[in-house]
């Protein structure tokens, strides 16, 4: 008898519409029983978890985790670790990896190392085109085999639009899910969101339809070939837009944005700060307000990480020139308290885009308290901590959200 009953939590179990103070059973990292139920059974141990949260384990769509590459900005083992401290125990991997994701051998190391790390599983996204080059398919199926849970393209861009097409009909054939993170190349020269800040401070802008343009193509070839796609990291109203609509046509279409795009804007970048230097970058208030509003009401699926960890001399350069990208792991969780306390989101909401949405955006058995293998955490959401470099476990301590205090920890797995 291993079975541990938890008194005085709430549990919150989205997938089952289950929020309530109630007693829980749970045993092997799986809840059996909640209520009169739980209150019933006869267990090994019991503990009282008064002001906390018992939910189910996360999932990140979008988390960059170093590895296949040189390892400078960290790897597999330093960064599932970060994930699994920060509640992420199901991570996917974007297929932008040195060398590419567009084998079924990388594809299989990537998942054999991160089991054998023993801190989270990896989900990898293989290349939808060899080396990402956006010209000759990538071998899909042997991708597929080898446990890639879709195909996408990352931010490198199609060499046409027909070569897209093909390559949505062939993922529909093999019924793979599409990852498409839309960016118009063409249109995406800069660093800052194309608006006033970026003109202060004499930055080439992006104009939000670098986006938008992308994601419209995108949605028209999707509606034409039938593909399951999921569109991630949006960052602006007028994707937003193109989402409700594309839904209320039928299409399958999913969609997530990273955390950090709902709380920062392109004054973040204000005096050259390299650490909110993001693609896609940071943009408007009132593109930051649709997003909130787009989470709220189920137009955006999930919300992600896009855990991009770097070495510290990365930021260093010029603003333009400082490479792009946030370590987010481990902020995730209080950034998204803190909209709920601020009214932007419900707590059920905000744990279900962790949980129950990204499990149905993989088609997978995770998400919720009573799957085996899914995982449940006990979370203190009152618990203050201050982000800093060494309260962060990532190799990657740049964030544009160092010094701040937060307050919402998970406090562990619950086996």
């Amino acid at each position: 008898m291993t079975a541990i009953r938890y008194l005085g939590a709430r549990v919150l179990d989205p997938a089952s519409g289950l929020d309530a103070l109630t007693p829980v059973v749970i045993d092997q990292g799986r809840v059996l029983a909640t209520g009169e139920g739980a209150q019933a059974m006869t267990v090994a141990a019991e503990e009282s978890v008064t002001g906390h949260w018992i939910v189910p384990a996360f999932i990140d769509l979008c988390a960059r985790l170093r590895e296949p590459g040189p390892r400078l900005h960290g790897t597999l083992a330093s960064e599932t670790r970060a994930a699994a401290a920060a509640g992420f125990r199901h991570l996917v991997l974007p297929p932008d990896t040195q060398p590419v994701l567009d084998h079924a051998a990388i594809a299989t190391q990537v998942i054999e190392k991160a089991q054998a790390a023993g801190h989270a599983r990896v989900y990898p996204v293989g290349a939808l085109t060899r080396g990402l080059e956006g010209r000759a398919l990538a071998p899909m199926g042997g991708l597929k085999s080898a446990g890639c849970v879709g195909v996408g393209q990352a931010r490198q861009p199609m060499a046409s639009v027909e070569t897209l097409l093909r390559c949505l009909e062939y993922a529909g054939s093999l019924d793979l899910t599409v990852f498409i993170s839309p960016e118009e190349a063409s249109l995406a020269l800069g660093s800052a969101h194309d608006g006033f800040m970026a003109s202060r401070l004499g930055l080439i802008g992006i104009p939000s339809t670098a986006e938008t343009v992308a994601l419209a193509t995108a949605l028209l070839l999707i509606e034409q070939t039938g593909v399951r796609a999921h569109i991630g990291q949006i960052s602006c109203a007028g994707s937003v837009r193109l989402l409700e609509a594309a839904k209320a046509r039928g299409l399958r279409v999913t969609a997530d944005v990273a955390m950090h795009q709902l709380h920062l804007t392109d004054q973040a970048i204000d005096g050259f700060n390299a650490m909110a230097h993001v693609r896609p970058p940071f943009r408007s208030e009132s593109d930051r307000q649709a997003l909130i509003a787009g989470v709220r009401d189920g137009v955006i699926d999930a919300v992600c990480s896009d855990h991009q960890p770097l070495d510290a001399s990365a930021k260093l350069a010029p603003f333009a020139e400082a490479l792009p990208g946030i370590s987010s792991l481990e902020t995730l969780l209080p950034l998204g308290l803190q909209l709920v306390d601020q009214g932007d989101l419900t707590t059920s909401r905000l744990i279900d885009a962790l949980t129950a949405a990204p499990a149905r955006v993989l088609g997978l058995p995770l998400g919720r308290l009573d799957q085996a293998g899914s995982g449940v955490l006990l979370v203190d959401p009152q618990a203050a901590w201050t982000v800093t470099a060494e309260a962060l476990l990532s190799t990657g301590k740049n964030t544009p959200f160092l010094g701040a205090t937060m307050a919402g920890r998970v406090l562990r797995a619950l086996a």
